[in-house]
């Protein structure tokens, strides 16, 4: 029986690095679930989050409000066009290469 549930919310789209091994497993979870990788990422994190209650007590914390901000995220215009940095970052990244990359990586992940 699977551990996450879905429940359809807004969405950002994030660019983020992970081990080869960590985006294997993302696959291989979403096709035991039948459901879109991003939502077993999305759920996984919601999961975790909501388990810890040291993270919970800090969420409470005039530090949390403060924390900075350093995820990737690419908000979109009404129509779904037009990816716009909400934060600073480069360039949007088109849908198609947000995907799981098996390009040839450095130590450091970069490709």
């Amino acid at each position: 029986m699977p551990l996450l549930e879905f429940v359809q919310t807004n969405h950002v789209t994030a660019m983020i690095r992970l081990e080869d091994t960590t985006a294997g497993q993302i696959d291989q979870y979403a096709a035991f679930l039948h459901a879109p990788a991003d939502d077993v990422v999305d759920k996984a994190l919601a999961y975790v989050f909501a388990k810890d209650r040291d993270f919970q007590d800090f969420l409470r914390t005039p530090e949390a409000a403060r924390a900075p901000r350093s995820l990737r995220i690419r908000r979109f215009g009404r129509d779904g066009d037009g990816a716009q940095p909400a934060n600073g970052a480069a360039k949007p990244v088109k849908p198609a290469e947000a995907g799981h990359d098996s390009r040839p990586r450095s130590r450091d992940g970069a490709v």
